[in-house]
């Protein structure tokens, strides 16, 4: 099975899924805080976090939202509008599910795509979409030149791609 990369340089279609799942950290919310700048006390107070009715402080939504960028980024999407919809907080040591289906390419090579990110008892944490440009001929060239010599900023082999169902199989 191909990688997202190697997916990515044969070019995307609709139907494409790709996965991906992480488990997050206190040192993911505080790395994430020091870039963002977003110091919310729910992210860091138990007791700012109990007064807005969660048992814990919760991890940064958009910490959390960064797995589809994982899977963009992997595969060369560049991403023109992401529509978040927070469904459910996620706390440090959870693992959550990212599906990424693409859902539409028009001939421009403008590409979208609908996103479920769940934990692992299937609660749906995020729902998104997410619109952008796919890479074509020329920026699949470039990827399959990149793969060809070792491509350092190729991600995590646990990221799985499922190509589109071929019609009658």
């Amino acid at each position: 099975m191909a990688g997202l990369r190697e997916r990515a340089a044969e070019g995307l279609q609709v139907g494409d899924s790709f996965r991906t799942t992480r488990t997050f950290t206190e040192e993911d919310v505080i790395r994430f805080a020091k870039i963002s700048r977003d110091y919310n006390p729910v992210h860091f107070d138990a007791r700012f976090a109990k007064a807005r009715n969660f048992p814990a402080p919760i991890c940064h939504g958009l910490l959390v939202g960064s797995l589809l960028t994982e899977i963009g980024g992997q595969v060369g999407w560049l991403a023109s509008m992401m529509n978040f919809r927070f469904k459910a907080p996620v706390y440090v040591g959870e693992t959550i599910r990212c599906n990424l289906v693409i859902t539409a390419i028009d001939q421009n090579g403008r590409g979208k795509a609908s996103v479920t990110m769940t934990k692992e008892d299937g609660v749906t944490v995020i729902e998104a979409e997410v619109d952008g440009l796919v890479p074509g001929p020329e920026e699949r060239k470039v990827l399959a030149q990149m793969l060809s010599e070792g491509d350092p900023t190729n991600g995590p082999t646990e990221t799985q791609v499922n190509p589109p169902a071929k019609p009658g199989i």
